[in-house]
């Protein structure tokens, strides 16, 4: 594969603090509920157990809180907006690695788009952990991202963990890859120009997805992967001493994630569908072009950019973004001035490197 020709389109200069607008919007609307909800999850998930019943109550506590924070999203004006210029479908694709089961996918395309023939697709994985959250969830900000970008988003209601173990989550986006990819022209996309992406969870879910596309010599059917504040090796089973502040606070939280995700962990360890930033330099070279997007204070930051280095040295790195003064998945509150330039920066990504 031809090593990937970056452009060099983004050098942010870290901010060193988080930004003041970001800690005045948490501080001023988060419930006394909310706060709750996170409080038990995290007093619950930082215990030194293996009580099942603990762990189901961890369970409960995040997916209420991923629940409870993800309403918002229907109050934002511009999400609001863009609501109303989206035509939204679903589509079910078939799967049997994991017995029968259809994976729900909803399509959100621009008005503006509708009736062409070849729309460029942005193939999308929700975060949540791989253990909470569901696709629709993120519609309100999936909407506003297909109208700024001019892109056609497929947004994956993959199986979520413990329920459904790695790398069945993952087989579940693959295949909706390649329904996408093999279904194109009935579902008005231009083959030549399918995006892959998702959030923290989601973005490990992307990463696992291009260790299969490597596996099986496919990379070429995914002009673009932006995995975005992804979840990416085993980094948070290590040293908290040797942490940032963001990693130090969420990784036991991050050990009971990866607990549920796998079905057997030991066994798993050294598997790059249970850990993408396992992968070997072989299949590196194998991957789609990459962008790799991430927040100066993400609880991934390191293992994030330790994967882009290896990328870069694979020569499948366009671009590593770090937004300046940003913490994790803040930039789905659309008025932030992160968030302002993380769309903005996603814009230009998609135009140079998708739609060019």
């Amino acid at each position: 594969m031809a090593v990937a020709s970056s452009k060099g389109l983004f050098d942010f200069k870290p901010a060193g603090k988080v930004d003041d607008d970001i800690i005045e919007w948490t501080n001023n609307n988060r419930s006394p509920e909310e706060q709750a909800i996170w409080g038990k999850y995290h007093d619950l998930a930082t215990q030194h157990t293996d009580d099942t019943e603990v762990d189901d109550q961890i369970l409960e506590a995040y997916r209420d809180a991923c629940k409870l924070g993800r309403k918002k999203f229907l109050t934002f004006p511009e999400y609001q907006e863009a609501a109303k210029k989206v035509d939204t479908r679903e589509i079910a694709v078939p799967t049997s690695h994991d017995g029968d089961f259809e994976v729900p996918v909803f399509i959100y395309t621009p008005k503006s788009l509708v009736g062409n023939p070849k729309n460029p697709a942005y193939i999308y994985a929700h975060g949540g952990g791989v253990n909470a959250a569901a696709a629709s969830d993120l519609k309100p900000a999936l909407d506003f991202l297909a109208v700024q970008c001019g892109v056609v988003v497929f947004n994956v209601d993959y199986r979520l963990a413990p329920e459904t173990k790695s790398p069945n989550n993952v087989k579940d986006f693959y295949k909706v890859i390649k329904h996408v990819s093999c279904n194109s022209e009935s579902l008005g996309i231009d083959p030549g120009k399918i995006c892959i992406a998702g959030d923290s969870g989601g973005g490990f879910i992307c990463l696992g997805a291009m260790v299969m596309l490597a596996q099986r010599d496919e990379g070429n059917l995914v002009k673009l992967a932006i995995p975005s504040q992804p979840m990416v090796d085993d980094y948070s089973f290590g040293d908290p001493l040797c942490m940032t502040i963001e990693e130090r606070w969420d990784h036991l939280k991050r050990r009971k994630a990866y607990q549920f995700i796998a079905y057997d962990l030991t066994s798993q360890w050294k598997c790059p569908l249970m850990f993408p930033g396992k992968a070997s330099d072989e299949l590196l070279a194998k991957f789609p072009a990459t962008v790799i997007d991430t927040r100066e204070f993400d609880m991934f930051i390191t293992e994030t950019s330790r994967l882009a280095a290896r990328l870069r040295r694979a020569g499948r790195l366009l671009e590593l973004i770090v937004i300046p003064g940003a913490v994790h998945f803040v930039s789905a509150v659309p008025h932030l001035e992160c968030s302002k330039l993380w769309i903005q920066t996603l814009k230009r990504c998609l135009q140079e490197y998708l739609l060019s």
